[in-house]
Order: C-alpha cells, then sequence, then structure tokens
C-alpha cells in the first residue's frame, strides 16, 4: 500500500484543496475589543450595536442631513433605525461595513431578503448571550479571540480582581495606552490613588520601579498574550520624554522579564472631527525610523506591529526582514477592506513568506466575527492560490498537507510560536 500524500498537480486541484483547508482551519483571533460575559455591558452584540458601530455612524453623516447634536441625543434603537433607513434602504448597502452587516444577517439564518429590521431584533431578543457566543464561535470558525484590557478602566477592575474571566477563549491583551499616552493627567493620578508612588515627570528610580509594579501586577492578574498600545502617527523613539522614559525603564524591561511581546500600533490620530466621537479618528502615515531603533537597540525584546496607513505597509515589509524580533500582523481599522487587504496580504507574502499573521478580526461587536473573518478567508484563499500557482507553473508540486501545513502557521500557529520564543 503506498502511504505517500497525494500530490497537487493542477489548478483544479490546487483551488479545491486550498479552499477546503482555509475554510476549515480553525482561527486564533489576536486582537479584538470584545470582552467575555463576566464584563457584562463591555460585551457588545446584536443588530442595534452593529449598525450603531462607528464606522457605519461615520457613513450615515455623508448621506444624511441630520446634526449631530440631534443624532447624539437619540436612543440606540432610533439611532439604528435611521442608520438601517438611510444605508440599508435608501441606498444599497455595498460599503465593507453595510456589506458586513447584511453577510452576517445571512450567515444567521435570517432573511435578509425581507428587510425587516423589527424580525431581526426579535431574533435576538429570543437569543441568550451565552447561546449567541456559542453561535459566533461555531460559525466563524474561530476557536480563541484575544480582547483589549485596559488596567485603568474603572468597569474592568472588578472582573480581574475575582481572578475568573469566565469563558476561557477569550484571552486578555494588556491595553497601556492611558500610561503611555496620558501618563501626566489620567494615569498619574490612578496611579497614586492606588498607592504607587510615582512622580509626575517620571523622572526617578523610585518611580519607575512603581510603573513596573503596577505592570508586573497586571500581567500577573490578566496573563496577556502581549501588551499593547496605539499611537499617532509621530510617536518618535528614543525621546527625552515621559514616553520615552516608559519604554526604556518600565515597558521594555517588563516585556522582556515575563517574556510578553510589545505590541505597537501605529498611525491613528485622534479627534480629527471630534463631533463624530469615535468615528471621528483619523490616519497618518509614520516615520518608521523610530521603529527600527527600538528594534535595533532592543532585540531580546518581542514586538508586533500593525500600522493603520497604507503608505507605511511596503517600508514595514523591509523592516521585518531585517528583524527577526518583529512580527507584523493584521489589517488594523482602515485597512480593514477586500482591496486593501488583498494587496497587503499579496506584498507581505512576496517579501516575508508565511511567517507573517496575516488577518485580526478588530472586531468590537461580537457578531462582526462572522463577516470579518468570511470576508477574509476569502482574500487569503485567492492570494494563497495565486502564490501557490506560481510553483505549480514550475512544476513543483504541493501536497494537500503542506498547504495545511501553512495555513496552520498563518492562522495561529505562528503566533503561537512567537509568544514562546526566548
Amino acid at each position: 500500500m503506498n502511504d505517500a500524500p497525494t500530490k497537487i498537480e493542477t489548478t483544479d486541484q490546487l483551488k479545491i484543496a486550498v479552499s477546503e483547508i482555509v475554510q476549515s482551519q480553525s482561527i486564533y483571533d489576536i486582537h479584538t475589543h470584545l470582552f467575555s460575559p463576566e464584563f457584562s455591558e463591555l460585551l457588545l452584540w446584536g443588530i442595534d450595536e452593529l449598525l450603531t458601530y462607528h464606522y457605519l455612524i461615520a457613513e450615515l453623516f455623508r448621506k444624511s442631513d441630520i446634526t449631530y447634536d440631534h443624532f447624539w441625543h437619540m436612543t440606540k434603537t432610533q439611532q439604528a433605525d435611521l442608520i438601517w433607513e438611510t444605508l440599508f434602504i435608501e441606498n444599497s448597502p455595498i460599503s465593507e461595513a453595510c456589506r458586513g452587516v447584511v453577510t452576517t444577517l445571512n450567515e444567521l439564518g435570517l432573511d435578509v431578503d425581507s428587510r425587516n429590521l423589527q424580525e431581526y431584533r426579535q431574533y435576538f431578543a429570543d437569543t441568550s448571550v451565552e447561546d449567541f457566543i456559542d453561535t459566533v464561535f461555531n460559525t466563524s470558525n474561530v476557536s480563541n479571540v484575544i480582547m483589549t484590557n485596559d488596567p485603568f478602566d474603572p468597569l474592568e477592575e472588578p472582573v480581574w480582581e475575582t481572578g475568573d474571566i469566565g469563558d476561557t477563549r477569550f484571552e486578555a491583551a494588556l491595553r497601556m495606552d492611558v500610561l503611555i499616552n496620558s501618563y501626566d493627567d489620567i494615569a498619574y493620578e490612578h496611579l497614586r490613588a492606588l498607592g504607587y508612588d510615582v512622580d509626575l515627570t517620571l523622572s526617578t528610580d523610585k518611580g519607575y520601579r512603581e510603573v513596573r509594579r503596577f505592570l508586573e501586577t497586571w500581567i500577573q492578574r490578566m496573563n496577556p498574550k502581549y501588551m499593547a498600545v496605539s499611537l499617532p502617527p509621530d510617536f518618535e523613539y528614543p525621546e527625552d520624554s515621559v514616553l520615552g522614559r516608559l519604554f526604556d525603564h518600565c515597558i521594555l524591561p517588563v516585556s522582556r522579564e515575563f517574556n510578553v511581546p510589545f505590541a505597537l500600533m501605529i498611525g491613528v490620530k485622534r479627534a480629527v472631527n471630534p463631533h463624530l466621537r469615535m468615528a471621528g479618528d483619523g490616519t497618518g502615515k509614520a516615520d518608521l525610523s523610530s521603529l527600527e531603533t527600538l528594534l535595533r537597540e532592543h532585540q531580546d525584546n518581542k514586538f508586533l506591529v500593525t500600522l493603520l496607513s497604507r503608505e507605511n505597509q511596503h517600508e514595514l515589509c523591509v523592516i521585518a526582514r531585517k528583524f527577526k524580533n518583529l512580527m507584523v500582523f493584521g489589517c488594523w481599522w482602515f485597512m480593514n477592506n477586500p482591496s486593501i487587504i488583498e494587496e497587503i496580504t499579496r506584498e507581505r507574502i512576496e517579501l516575508l513568506g508565511l511567517s507573517v499573521i496575516p488577518q485580526h478580526s478588530d472586531a468590537r461587536i461580537l457578531d462582526q466575527l462572522i463577516y470579518k473573518w468570511i470576508h477574509s478567508r476569502q482574500i487569503i484563499t485567492d492570494v494563497l492560490i495565486e502564490k501557490y500557482s506560481t510553483l505549480l507553473d514550475v512544476s513543483w508540486t504541493l501536497t494537500a498537507s503542506e498547504i495545511q501545513r501553512d495555513v496552520s502557521n498563518l492562522f495561529g500557529g505562528n503566533f503561537k510560536r512567537f509568544l514562546n520564543k526566548n
């Protein structure tokens, strides 16, 4: 009996194999804004949350004459009604954010052709959150998600103090935006109130030790997969500032000691239009020389990096070729659109091979796991078929097991190995 693996030698065989393997591969979603049920109101789900997602709010104001003040004084249900009527009934829902809602409803078995918002609301009203979590994870074929956890959030702290976040499919990431971007007001006052003897300018050894103690406490409490921060496009390193001192004397030493990677998400410009609230942030091209310096001067630290500007993507790939302590991940925020996902995925594979994490969902509402991964799986499938086809063209045959190995690495294996690498 011949146990040799069956070779894939034709384009038709390849398309079938890649499609089946990618669709069946469970996904480790390494960056979301989701929460387990223990976090109560922080876990967002249901049709009204889907419709009032900040992407759709921004899109609404392009098609409606409603004023900002009028919109923000509406109830969530009223806002959802207006968005549904404006973007789905009066206009065809072909933007990615609108299409995502339709994909999600369809995958949940709801009649999208009825366009009956009240029927959709009834479905969610009749479903428990626990059952819906199972439905979403099964439908999206996601095994685990990593949350975004803020140690300065008063809604989160009581849950972490219990030591039980419930559903083990939800894992932690220690978010440090408040500490890094708002040290001199919010973080400083919060740390002092907790009894940490920090100084306002963070320029003493005692202050450094106290911030490290705070981080160590939360690492032990959360067991985070990584620490993370979103940074503006004008982020600079090294820098004689609170940010620079936090990096050098607090965050990087703790990251190294506990073998917890530091995720840098660079390129966000906050409140470009404050009237839009969460929907009002923008993007800018970053100078990546600071990232190069961080990677070069801290080669015993591990960094996960994603960038918000399309114009930065090629340079990031080139930098990743030079530093093995960098793992490029996902298509973040404004990059999370089909045409750009396809372009970036192709570019990364051409420059970095299979040594990347091609996507994360960035889901803020539980339901979004469904559409974000359905859409991304198809794009990644198409790119892989194209790249594998170039091997077939020069008589390099493949096997299904080899493709399965590659896909498994892309959707979780690369991340797990990067976490465990010392």
